[in-house]
C-alpha cells in the first residue's frame, strides 16, 4: 500500500508541472515558449543547473544500480537498471530514428533573440527530440521511488526530476516538446518494469530477492 501512495504521489506531483507544460508546448510558438520558460537567469543559477544536470547522465543511475546490485536485492537492482536503460533506449531510437531531423535551440539563436546562453557549455546541435536527460530523470526517481516506498519521497523526487529536466531548457539544449516526451517515456517505461516485477507472474521468482552475496556463494 504504502509503495502505490509514493507512485501514485509522484505521478500527481510530476503531472502537476507536466500537464501545463504539454499543453503550452502543443498551442504555442515553440520559440515564444523557450523564452518564456527562461523568465531569470544569473551566474548562480548558470552553475546550478550547469552541475546539476549532470545528476541525470546515464553515469548516475548506472552507478546506483551496481551499488543495489551489491547491497540489495536483484528485484532493485533489475528495477532500476531495466527501468533507466530500457527508457533510454526507447529515446535513443527515437532521437535517431524518426526524429532524427529535430535540431537544439543553438540552431535557432536568431530566431529566438536576446536569450540567455550558458557559453560555458558544450551547446550540442541535433538530436533534439525527445530529451535522454529528461527520460533518465523521471525513470531514475520514479524507480526509487518504487524502491523506497514513501509517499513523501515520491513527492520529493518527483520534484527532483522535473528540476532536472527543467536544467535542460534553462540551458537551452532543449526545447519544451523534448522534455515533455523524454518525461513520459521515462515514466511510463518504469511503471512497465514495475509491472514485470512486482505485479507480474514473473514478479513471484525467488531469485529476484536473492541478494548478490548469496549468489556468489551457493
Amino acid at each position: 500500500m504504502q509503495r502505490r501512495r509514493a507512485i501514485q504521489w509522484f505521478i500527481a506531483m510530476f503531472l502537476v508541472f507536466a500537464i501545463p507544460a504539454g499543453i503550452a508546448a502543443t498551442t504555442m510558438d515553440r520559440f515564444e515558449l523557450h523564452l518564456l520558460m527562461h523568465p531569470f537567469h544569473s551566474a548562480g543559477w548558470d552553475s546550478f543547473f550547469r552541475w546539476g544536470t549532470h545528476l541525470a547522465d546515464g553515469l548516475v543511475p548506472t552507478a546506483v544500480a551496481l551499488l543495489l546490485l551489491l547491497y540489495k536485492d536483484l528485484r532493485s537492482f533489475l528495477m532500476l537498471g531495466l527501468a533507466a536503460g530500457l527508457s533510454a533506449i526507447v529515446t535513443q531510437l527515437l532521437k535517431r530514428g524518426p526524429f532524427a531531423d529535430e535540431d537544439r535551440p543553438f540552431m535557432f539563436r536568431e530566431s529566438l533573440g536576446d536569450l540567455h546562453w550558458v557559453l560555458e557549455l558544450d551547446l550540442h546541435h541535433h538530436n533534439s527530440f525527445p530529451s535522454g536527460h529528461a527520460t533518465t530523470a523521471v525513470s531514475m526517481c520514479l524507480a526509487l521511488t518504487i524502491l523506497i516506498g514513501r509517499p513523501t519521497w515520491g513527492a520529493m523526487l518527483a520534484c527532483l526530476a522535473v528540476v532536472l529536466a527543467y536544467s535542460r531548457v534553462y540551458l537551452s539544449q532543449h526545447f519544451t516538446a523534448d522534455i515533455i516526451a523524454g518525461g513520459a517515456i521515462g515514466l511510463v517505461v518504469t511503471l512497465g518494469v514495475y509491472h514485470l516485477l512486482y505485479k507480474s507472474r514473473f514478479s513471484e521468482k525467488p531469485w529476484l530477492d536473492r541478494r548478490l552475496w548469496r549468489v556468489q556463494n551457493q
